[in-house]
């Protein structure tokens, strides 16, 4: 009965005693072993007729000092997902098993960050009056909209696997600015900013061409501003096939394309 405990809990439990016994190094570990090994060999008939439930109230107690409510609590402040998949761990090792509850942890975390691949962070910039610093407009309630500029930034790789999830929102916010009716503020220029943007693949590139196309198509003007190193390749590499993104379109800051389009932007306005 004793080895069928320790096959269910066993590693677990031995990690909590060694945290409760103050171990420090690895050398802890060859202890262990030696003392399990001694302990099953020559000390066993001294635990047949230990009933389950006091060898499962030491397990218990061991286990006790590996709970840090501090910490939980800290967790559950900064991030409501990691502490998610701290409870799910704590209960599925606690009701279940430790591989069933550590593979419940890591599922919903690889989840997660499928979930931050493919809807990646994309807002809405602004600029904050008085300077030529632009920022996210529900971050900073000092930034305000640039009149006839739509400001948007991407803060991941774009790849396959969030291009079509990119491509949908920018297009519902261009429709959404275009139909707002104010033609004092009417829709001109499309900025989208890449200097968050650390990768790109092919289909990455068709998403900025499709995007180009797009605007052209509603007499709007998209310009990029600045693309890393690898990004900037890559549409250099587009352009030698087929020319889609001129130098004009090709802007080192936010400030600077709108320096450079307000122009555009007021004589495009009827």
């Amino acid at each position: 009965m004793y080895i069928v405990l320790c096959d269910k809990t066993g590693a677990f439990s031995r990690s909590a005693v060694n945290h409760n016994a103050g171990c420090k190094t690895a050398m802890s570990n060859v202890v262990m072993a030696l003392t399990v090994m001694v302990t099953l060999l020559f000390l066993m008939p001294l635990f047949v007729y230990t009933p389950n439930v006091v060898l499962g109230a030491i397990i218990i107690a061991a286990v006790i000092g590996l709970i840090d409510l501090p910490a939980a609590y800290n967790i559950w402040k900064m991030d409501k997902m990691d502490f998610l998949v701290c409870l799910c761990a704590f209960a599925g090792v606690i009701f279940i098993s430790v591989q069933e509850g550590l593979a419940i942890a890591v599922g919903i975390s690889i989840f997660r960050v499928l979930m931050q691949i493919t809807r990646p962070r994309m807002m809405i910039q602004g600029n904050i009056k008085g300077t030529d610093i632009y920022r996210n407009l529900h971050q900073y309630k000092e930034a305000q909209r640039v009149p006839g500029f739509l400001i948007l930034t991407v803060e991941a790789p774009i790849n396959f696997a969030n291009t079509n999830y990119l491509n949908e929102r920018t297009k519902r916010w261009i429709e959404d600015e275009s139909s707002s009716g104010n033609k004092q503020n009417e829709l001109r220029v499309v900025i989208l900013d890449l200097s968050a943007v650390p990768t790109i693949d092919t289909s990455g590139i068709a998403f900025l061409i499709d995007l180009k196309k797009s605007t052209e198509k509603h007499g709007l003007e998209l310009v990029l501003v600045n693309p890393t190193g690898e990004v900037m390749e890559k549409i250099q590499r587009a352009n030698d096939a087929h020319n889609h993104f001129r130098p004009d379109s090709l802007y080192l800051t936010t400030g600077e394309a709108i320096a450079s389009l307000s122009g555009f932007a007021k004589m495009a306005t009827p």
